[in-house]
């Protein structure tokens, strides 16, 4: 790095997986962007395993998700849930998940959860962005101080390999720097804790011959019964011989238990074990009072962090991701309405608090689990009491927290960017477990398969996407124009109007927006494409349903 100035449109402080998940999606877009981290690319103690079926889809808008899913993990090994009084020990409950390799398709996405912990998943994010000079990732580099002005941001970096000291100009900065983010707090952004902070240990250790020693006891996560200490999940890292162990410590004498005893009492099997590590971590439920701060925008740990309990934390971050980076490129490419980045906090901001609030209902489902002794008993009297503990299980939705499409898929985007379908009530809290994404202004639309290999999904990324499943109608050409005066890039896909494409999507038209949500649908098209092209590009003050939007439209008024 030279002392003279560098200049890119957006500046991302950090280069974790969400701050490399901004910079595939702006690369994506064709913005030049620049990330920054501290680190030398080295995971040390792998934590996340487990992606999300919607970060696995934007990965596969990315061009990354056959990677992360050839990262690693075996295709045969079970993706199962157990509830064990020791690993090896006695198995109360199961939940079955079937393996990688073997489990049946999934109707509402094309790209199913994937094992990927961070020791493999940051090299695949890091290949894929590219590391300073080849690419935009510059490691063992620290941001010093961030200055904004009306229409930049310089930052003072420094370059810890050589030394040097200089200054970066951007148009943006995405703060990602994890859950301290000495960017928020140099914004004057508060993080309030929503719940008390807990105390944990993950302990991470080599069992080479554990899998083998289990055989089809072998579980991705073991949910341990035996003390307040061991209720944590014990999970396997790498479908072989790595695993990491929850502590809890909220008990002072917890915390001073030897690493090796804690894994001696978990493993009911007497095998040989390396301890790799043993760090403690702080709990923290938080969802930053902004988001944004001028030119400079939180994403991830800096914007929100949540109980681990259901994988919700990284998931909600690439998705912050996924929305931030069409915005950022829409202003930057000079279409955007002059509201549309202020609609980063009003979509991605209730989300986070509602996978909050699902986390910690997760977690409290553990923490309040009362466990007779009686289940560790052999025999008759240790049998009624499994049994009828996996009946307090499976009544306790025990399998919610591996299984929340509604947390993933049905989480709605409110915003003046979104024209709601008048003919559908809003649906208030969160969905069941059965639900399905469809069309509904606000969601994330649905998959289908177009063809044999193109899911719906993969017609939206680069610019809006007008679904047609009806005949030729007179106002199309009206509303490309509005579009193309505007300057809002539009592509009008023909779906023809029968088959199961159309009934899922169930109006004529659907308009996707550039992230895959539905901005807006009906069956029949605006009467004022003006005023509706200026309200999905964020030009707008407020949300509008589609009755009172036509109306307005009539009249030639913009509401």
């Amino acid at each position: 790095m030279t002392h003279s100035a560098d200049r890119t449109d957006v500046l991302i402080v950090g280069g974790g997986p969400v701050g490399m998940a901004v910079a595939l999606d702006l690369t994506y877009r064709g913005i030049d962007c620049m990330v920054v981290d501290a680190g030398d690319g080295k995971v040390r103690h792998p934590k996340v395993s487990t992606i999300g079926p919607r970060s696995m889809e934007l990965f596969r808008r990315w061009g990354v998700a056959e990677a992360v899913r050839g990262a690693g993990w075996p295709a045969d090994h079970p993706l199962d849930i157990a509830w064990v009084t020791r690993v090896g020990g006695h198995e109360v409950y199961r939940y079955r998940r079937g393996t990688a390799g073997n489990r049946p398709a999934f109707a509402h996405t094309p790209e199913p959860d994937q094992i990927c912990p961070a020791h493999w998943l940051n090299p695949v994010l890091t290949r894929a962005v590219g590391v300073h000079p080849d690419g935009p990732l510059r490691l063992r580099t620290t941001v010093d101080r961030v200055r904004q002005t009306d229409d930049h941001v310089d930052a003072t970096l420094t370059d810890h390999t050589t030394g040097t000291t200089g200054t970066v100009r951007a148009r943006f900065v995405v703060a990602c720097d994890g859950a301290a983010s000495p960017v928020r707090r140099a914004c004057g952004i508060d993080a309030p804790a929503r719940h008390r902070t807990q105390v944990f240990r993950n302990i991470l250790f080599r069992a080479p011959e554990l899998k083998e020693r289990l055989g089809d006891r072998a579980a991705l996560v073991y949910f341990l019964m035996l003390s307040s200490t061991l209720r944590f999940p014990m999970r396997s890292l790498n479908g072989s011989d790595l695993y990491n162990l929850v502590v809890g410590v909220d008990d002072p004498a917890a915390d001073r238990v030897d690493a090796r005893s804690l894994i001696g009492d978990a493993l009911a099997l007497d095998t040989p074990v390396e301890l790799l590590s043993d760090g403690e971590w702080h709990l923290t439920h938080r969802v930053a009072d902004r988001y944004r701060a001028g030119r400079v925008f939180l994403a991830g740990d800096a914007a929100h962090t949540l109980s681990p309990s259901g994988g919700f934390g990284l998931n909600t971050g690439i998705g912050d991701a996924a929305d931030l980076g069409w915005k950022l490129a829409a202003t930057l490419n000079g279409w955007a309405g002059h509201r549309l980045l202020d609609t980063y906090e009003t979509e991605r901001r209730p989300i986070a608090v509602e996978s909050l609030r699902e986390a910690h209902l997760n977690l409290q489902r553990t923490m309040r689990r009362q466990v007779p002794p009686e289940v560790h008993l052999d025999g008759p009297e240790g049998e009624r009491a499994r049994a009828e503990m996996a009946e307090r299980l499976e009544r306790s939705d025990v399998q919610r927290e591996f299984d929340a499409p509604q947390i993933h898929f049905g989480l709605r985007y409110s915003s003046p960017a979104i024209i709601e379908d008048p003919e559908v009530p809003v649906r208030h809290g969160t969905p069941d477990a059965d639900w399905r994404p469809g069309s509904e202004p606000g969601y994330r639309a649905a998959h289908a398969w177009w063809d044999s290999t193109t899911s719906t999904l993969d017609l939206f990324g680069h610019g809006f996407v007008l679904l047609r499943f009806a005949a030729d109608h007179d106002g199309l050409a009206g509303v490309e124009r509005a579009f193309a005066d505007r300057g809002v890039p539009l592509t009008v896909r023909n779906g023809g109007d029968d088959g199961d494409v159309a009934r899922l999507y169930e109006r004529s038209f659907v308009l996707v927006r550039p992230d895959g949500y539905v901005a807006w649908r009906g069956d029949e098209l605006p009467r004022d494409p003006t005023a509706f092209v200026d309200t999905v590009r964020g030009d707008r003050t407020e949300a509008v349903r589609g009755d009172r939007y036509a109306y307005t439209a009539t009249g030639g008024q913009h509401t």
